[in-house]
């Protein structure tokens, strides 16, 4: 583990969400309580197919929008402390960890222009930048080996007297 004194670096990157999953359930639920009002309306004036085609819109909508609340936390979080680059990626409920050492690892893109950054090292490999548009992946490669030639090659020592 990295002491007191070592810079740590880290990048986040992660969709770009104007709503949060609590805001998204309490609209479904406000939208659920309008479209069965106006369905249980209907209903009760003696059109029951109304509410069997509402409950089944909300059922396909409220798929819907668990599939989006499901993956809206995605994310990947580079931490660069010392020599060690830590790579977490949160997808759904899947958490992937890989770590590398800076001096071994090389920083490229996966193929051409706009793909995914490419992190290889170790006989180890991981593809970053799900999140950041493709014209703005080349500046996030370029910041990332930056950051590994500046990684401490040892720890500081402290002087004997």
């Amino acid at each position: 583990m990295p002491g007191a004194s070592t810079p740590v670096l880290e990048w986040l990157l992660k969709r770009n969400c104007s709503i949060t999953p609590r805001q998204l359930m309490a609209f479904f639920a406000s939208l659920c309580a309008v479209s069965l009002g106006i369905a249980g309306f209907f209903f009760w004036q003696g059109a029951p197919f109304v509410l069997f085609f509402a409950g089944l819109e909300l059922l396909v909508l409220g798929t819907a929008l668990l599939v989006f609340a499901r993956h809206a936390g995605d994310r990947e979080t580079l931490t660069l402390a010392g020599q060690s680059l830590r790579v977490e990626q949160l997808f759904g409920s899947r958490l992937a960890c890989t770590e590398f050492t800076a001096e071994w690892l090389s920083v490229e893109p996966a193929a051409g222009q706009g793909s995914l950054v490419q992190l290889s090292g170790e006989g180890r490999s991981v593809c970053v930048g799900r999140f950041v548009r493709p014209e703005l992946r080349p500046a996030l490669a370029r910041e990332l080996r930056r950051a590994l030639r500046r990684a401490p090659l040892a720890a500081p020592t402290e002087p004997q007297d």
